[in-house]
């Protein structure tokens, strides 16, 4: 008992220590290297007697802080110093609250906590210049971001539906659509997306070749191919490049669906795709890097990116999702293992995050897809690759065509070897 309480004071020091000692370096003035752990373990002590005393200890010990707080402030008003802002005063407060949680909660939990209140202090100037760097589109798409995740997300229904539920139809294999995991999958791609697009923000437009096939593949690697090729034609860059970005955007796209996968399936399955995933992209990247060898050094100008979170196209995804899903289930009923062979052939002419997803999904429940819904990726993304390669032709000309075509035709042959041979 002594030694666990022994424990929690030590660790209730050195977390207080560490916040004081970012304080002290940054001149906050009320509070330092010797206020801080006084704080903290206040916090600690007043827990630790709630036992004995009454649970009025906890909020008689933080009034009394507020009143140091308060105290402090009038002091230095009299004074005449200039008033240094309220974060040193939430920290002392919020250092007070570690200190007490340390006695009753998880330990990790309080060292996190304490931890991330010197981190988020000494980040400062990083944190003001993050403020500054976003404009009013950015702050609008994280805030249609909070929108779809935190505001849609959890009044939405975690139930299955489909024919048997809503029509009364015998066909209970078609009741794949949950509203609430539905929308879940629309909030990670549309969050992977985000991703893309704020650092996309920070870079700016010049990127460089890579850097921009990059930030291409994680925001849309679609959207990059028609970026790309369009550049292409208006001679804003050249073919090379254009093919470079391309490949490099479908080579992250891979990334992308490791992640889906990983999210939305066992580990069973992701363990059966990795191997197929990782040749894919292994192909993709292996023909693009010899060619960026010799163009690296030219300039790339990244297309102004479109504000991923869109409620219009969150919806337009969730939609083709739902679609890829029914057609998967409906599939499989009507057609047998075939029928999912076209249906990701067809899905995989669009995009291949819906196709990926549901296959996840259906692997959850059917062994089959379990077993052998690599495959099923594999197709779309072979089909994906004639999607890319015919947009770079119908919209960068013949020469980029014929690029893409050389570039696709590698990840294309191990395709269609892994589906012989595996």
């Amino acid at each position: 008992m002594e030694s666990t309480i022994f424990q929690q004071l030590g660790i209730s020091l050195l977390l207080g220590l560490l916040v004081g000692l970012q304080r002290e370096h940054a001149a906050s003035g009320i509070a330092g290297m010797r206020t801080f752990p006084l704080i903290t373990v206040l916090g600690t002590l007043s827990a630790l007697l709630t036992n004995s005393l009454g649970i009025w200890v906890v909020p008689t010990a933080m009034l009394g802080v507020m009143a140091v707080i308060i105290m402090g402030h009038l002091i230095q008003f009299r004074q005449g110093e200039p008033h240094l802002g309220t974060t040193t005063d939430m920290a002392m407060l919020v250092m007070f609250a570690v200190g007490a949680y340390l006695v009753d909660g998880p330990m990790v939990v309080a060292v996190a906590v304490g931890s991330g209140v010197a981190v988020l202090l000494q980040f400062k100037p990083e944190m003001h210049g993050l403020a500054k760097k976003l404009g009013d589109e950015d702050l609008r798409a994280i805030m249609q971001f909070v929108l779809l995740s935190c505001i849609i997300l959890p009044v939405l229904p975690n139930k299955n539906y489909g024919p048997s539920t809503l029509f009364g139809l015998p066909q209970p294999t078609l009741d794949v659509f949950n509203p609430f995991e539905t929308w879940l999958i629309v909030v990670l791609i549309v969050g992977m997306s985000l991703g893309g697009y704020i650092v996309y923000k920070f870079f700016g437009r010049n990127a460089g070749i890579l850097l921009g096939g990059v930030l291409g593949g994680a925001i849309s690697s679609t959207a990059a191919t028609v970026s790309s090729s369009r550049q292409a034609k208006d001679h804003s860059i050249d073919e090379p490049i254009a093919a470079i970005v391309i490949m490099i955007a479908s080579a992250v796209l891979y990334v992308r669906l490791l992640i889906e996968v990983s999210v939305v399936s066992s580990p069973e399955f992701l363990l059966s795709v990795c191997a197929p995933i990782a040749i894919l992209m292994g192909a993709t990247v292996a023909p693009a890097a010899v060619i960026w060898v010799r163009f690296r050094q030219q300039p790339n100008v990244m297309p102004e990116q479109k504000n991923p979170t869109q409620l219009k196209s969150a919806l337009v995804f969730g939609a083709m999702y739902i679609g890829v899903l029914f057609a998967l289930a409906a599939a499989k009923q009507c057609l047998g293992g075939r029928g999912l062979y076209l249906v990701a052939a067809l899905s995989g002419l669009t995009e291949m995050d819906a196709i990926t997803l549901s296959t996840a999904r259906m692997s959850t429940f059917d062994h089959t897809v379990l077993i052998n819904g690599w495959r099923l990726i594999v197709v779309a993304a072979m089909a994906n690759m004639i999607s890319k390669a015919a947009i770079a032709g119908l919209l960068g000309g013949w020469n980029l065509f014929k690029h893409i075509a050389i570039l696709f035709a590698i990840p294309m042959v191990g395709g269609v070897v892994m589906l012989i041979i595996l």
